[in-house]
This record gives C-alpha cells, structure tokens and sequence, in this order.
C-alpha cells in the first residue's frame, strides 16, 4: 500500500491527523490516541 492511500484517524487529546503504523496492523480499530503521551493525558483528563 503507497503512502498516501494509508487511513488516517484524529487524535481526540491533541487533534492532530495520524496516519496506520504497521505495529497497529492487527488493531487499527482499537487505536484512539497519536501517542503514549496523548493516551496518558487522556487518563489525566478523564476524557474517554
């Protein structure tokens, strides 16, 4: 798959666009967040 036909999703935390990585390849539609940093800040903010 090229580059630019790799879906994306919105970080709820940082609102920021973020592309499949292959480590989500088995769980693309369980990640929520861009990064760890982000997921933390999520438990923080008691956001869901």
């Amino acid at each position: 798959m090229k580059k630019q036909h790799l879906p994306t999703k919105i970080c709820p935390v940082c609102n920021r666009s973020f592309m499949w990585r292959k480590k989500w390849e088995k769980n693309w539609e369980m990640v929520k967040y861009c990064s760890k940093k982000c997921a933390g800040i999520k438990s923080n903010k008691g956001l869901t």
